[in-house]
């Protein structure tokens, strides 16, 4: 019994084991605090290696979590990292290169472990030399740079792999810090060209083009070596390639021949053993710019080898290379059409999407059908992104194919019925409304698809915009009250939301519809009892509406019809600075460039208009006065004019008075300055304004200064802004300086004497 309750706690404690089968990191928890507390190991006389590597692996994550040291704690765990190189661990030692790298010490600390890395790097011990130019080109400064050059030009060239690529990579870092120290390499790096080593070959290659990039003859020159040098590396061929590419693209044809530079290299790459580089140069003749079918047929045919090969890295590559070439040429893949077939099964989805959507920009019509049953049954195994990559190659197919809108909307109409997120079900519903908008006989059946999906649409947003659809384009079709039931079903069964669209939807067809506008007024009057205040609201409105003389082809009445130039003219005034209430009805002085743009006005009320506001006159003529200057006619209308200001004491010398007009996008003030000195006439007068705000949003464009202003005559001088969409308000002063005072001798036909004044 004993044993059969020991048994039975041991699977009880599995199952608890296997219940909590979960994995967690192994720094999951982990404090800096406590770290630099352990990081006291490094002064250990007797060092444990071990110990000291797992400390070493918590700095160096909390490193690259984002986790900060103080100058303080980085100074003591660079002076306590030092003392590891006494050991003779090699894994403890690529550790120690790790962490210097990473807490990256200031000028004065380098010269503590400089003595230690170049000790490194004449070692015997390929791995440390290596891993010491690294660190040491890592943290080095200009004045430093100058003592190891020799050292790292001989490394570029040194037997060993490590080292010379070590050597290599460092220089793409040095560049940064001092470029003429590594253009001085450029003989090293030409040798180094011709390694046996691939990744040797490789990095010297990508330094050596990285060297001469600003000198476009030399590159060109470069590319033209190493299309004749045998570079043996796969990678380093890639690299010439792709600077083949750019030199073409760089260049221009030739005028007489019609042949690309360096195309003849490009075509042999195709025969090269390194299935990498056949994709490569096959990827690089497809992007050709203006590339032709004859240009383009070697790189098809190679890609159609690949189609049929073992490898799912190779189909997929070649298949997405013939669908990039699908988009620019679908004639020219049409000979890969049934090698493409045989991929739609292919077990590697993102191939089979692939392969479908080239299939789809490819295919003739008469493929349409087949392609079709082969897509049902492949479209239930991938996700929703896969999906929406299909959905928009059929789109376009459509509108390729019209004739086959009939097969492809059932398609749609199909899937659309089907399980999916959001992003998919929107992708599809934007399918078909573009089939409707693009072929005029898919409208019937696409509107009755889109009724019928709304009917268990659990997306509020799809529903609203399926219903503005069937408002707007359900009236004009041959049995427009087929749609009333979907629509009238919302109203019973949806949320506020697609009730209050709903609403809309139906008003449009009894606007449009008038055999359909009395039973269609019945079914609003049901929703004057709703629940929500927007489906009541709009209900009430729409109603009056339909009942009114005035209507227009959109069920709205005119005399509510200015609402969009209202919304308009309230988002304006928000932008402004005006402080007066809005009544509905000053509409008219809100929207009067709209009103008089579309000469929709009425001339008796604006006449009852300007009897009640007699100070709208003044404003108006301020604003013919400003429109009449060229130098303001870009502006636009003027949305609103405030004024006047008066800036000036009555018993001043000059009277001055600020009206404000507020444009679309400028904000111009007009100050009217009037003279009341009989023995001066005041010349050249300006404002200069000043910011009291630290951020107004307005930028000062330019100063219009009054010419002349005689005794008791008016004259304005003009300041125009720019201002920013969302400003609320800003304060601007202005004070009176007079200068540049000039004296005129009175003539003998008693003229005035002249003061030539600047006010500010």
């Amino acid at each position: 019994m004993t044993d059969n309750m020991a048994y039975g706690a041991e699977i009880g404690k599995k199952r608890d084991e296997d219940s909590d089968d979960q994995e967690y990191s192994p720094f999951w928890g982990i404090e800096k605090g406590a770290v630099l507390q352990e990081a006291r190991c490094f002064n250990d006389s007797q060092l444990d290696s071990r110990k000291c590597q797992q400390v070493i692996t918590k700095l160096l994550y909390l490193c690259n979590q984002g986790d900060c040291f103080t100058r303080t704690e980085a100074t003591e765990v660079f002076f306590s990292v030092t003392k590891l190189f006494q050991s003779r661990d090699s894994n403890l030692r690529r550790m120690v290169y790790l962490v210097i790298k990473e807490i990256c010490p200031s000028a004065d600390e380098v010269i503590i472990v400089t003595s230690s890395l170049m000790k490194d790097m004449n070692s015997k011990t390929e791995l440390y030399r290596a891993n010491a130019i690294r660190v040491l080109c890592s943290i080095t400064d200009t004045s430093l740079l100058g003592q190891i050059e020799r050292y790292l030009k001989q490394s570029v060239v040194d037997k060993s792999a490590v080292v010379s690529s070590a050597a290599l990579v460092s220089g793409f870092h040095l560049l940064k810090i001092n470029a003429d120290i590594v253009k001085r390499w450029s003989n090293e790096v030409q040798e180094a060209i011709n390694s046996a080593q691939h990744f040797v070959q490789f990095h010297a290659l990508a330094l050596l083009h990285r060297i001469k990039q600003s000198d476009r003859l030399a590159i060109t020159k470069l590319v033209s070596t190493l299309t004749k040098t045998n570079i043996r590396a796969p990678m380093a061929q890639c690299l010439v390639i792709r600077y083949v590419s750019q030199v073409i693209s760089d260049s221009t044809a030739n005028e007489s021949s019609g042949e690309r530079p360096f195309y003849d290299f490009l075509e042999s790459c195709l025969r090269n053993k390194s299935e990498m580089v056949v994709l490569e140069a096959a990827r690089a003749i497809s992007d050709l710019k203006d590339v032709s079918s004859r240009e383009l047929q070697p790189a098809i045919n190679v890609m159609q080898l690949f189609l049929s090969s073992s490898k799912p890295t190779l189909r997929f590559a070649a298949v997405r290379s013939l669908n990039k070439i699908a988009l620019r040429q679908p004639l020219a893949v049409t000979s890969c059409n049934i090698d493409m077939e045989a991929l739609i099964t292919d077990q590697n989805r993102s191939i089979a999407t692939l392969a479908i959507t080239t299939l789809l920009k490819t295919g003739n019509e008469a493929s349409v059908e087949r392609l079709m049953k082969q897509i049902g049954n492949f479209m239930s195994d991938i996700q929703d992104e896969f999906k929406i990559v299909v959905v928009e190659a059929i789109q376009s197919m459509c509108i390729k194919y019209p004739k086959k809108y009939r097969t492809l909307m059932s398609f749609l109409s199909n899937i659309l019925r089907e399980e999916g997120g959001f992003e998919y079900k929107k992708c599809i519903v934007n399918s078909i409304i573009c089939l409707i908008r693009s072929i005029p006989e898919a409208k019937d059946s696409g509107l009755l698809h889109l009724s019928e999906f709304i009917e268990d649409c659990e997306f509020t947003y799809l529903s609203s915009q399926i219903l503005y659809l069937l408002g707007k384009e359900g009236p004009s079709t041959e049995d427009p009250s087929r749609y009333i039931r979907y629509i009238y079903n919302r109203v019973i069964l949806e949320n506020a939301t697609i009730r209050a669209s709903a609403v809309s939807a139906l008003a449009k067809f009894a606007s449009n519809c008038p055999s359909l506008r009395p039973r269609i007024s019945t079914l609003l009057h049901r929703c004057l009892h709703d629940n929500d205040d927007e489906v009541r609201d709009r209900t009430t409105l729409l109603l009056i509406s339909l009942t009114s003389e005035q209507m227009d082809r959109k069920g709205i009445d005119t005399r509510y019809g200015m609402l969009g130039v209202f919304e308009e003219s309230l988002h304006k005034y928000v932008l402004s600075d005006c402080t007066a209430r809005i009544k509905l009805d000053d509409l008219k002085d809100f929207s009067a460039p709209e009103v008089a743009k579309n000469h929709e006005y009425d001339k008796s009320k604006k006449k009852d208009d300007d009897n009640r506001f007699p100070e709208l006159l003044e404003e108006n003529s301020m604003g013919i006065e400003l429109l009449n200057n060229p130098l303001f006619s870009t502006y636009g209308p003027i949305f609103k004019s405030i004024g006047p200001l008066e800036l000036t004491e009555a018993e001043t010398e000059y009277k001055v008075i600020c009206y404000k007009h507020i444009f679309s996008e400028h904000l111009v003030f007009q100050f009217q300055c009037t003279n009341t000195i009989a023995e001066q006439i005041l010349e050249n007068v300006s404002v200069q304004m000043e910011s009291l705000s630290e951020a107004s949003g307005f930028r000062e464009n330019f100063t219009v200064p009054l010419v002349s202003m005689p005794l008791s005559q008016a004259g304005s001088t003009f300041v125009s802004f720019s201002h920013e969409e969302g400003i609320k308000a800003a304060q601007y002063g202005c004070g009176s300086n007079l200068s540049q005072k000039k004296l005129i001798q009175v003539q003998e036909n008693q003229k005035m004497k002249v003061m030539k004044m600047s006010t500010h």
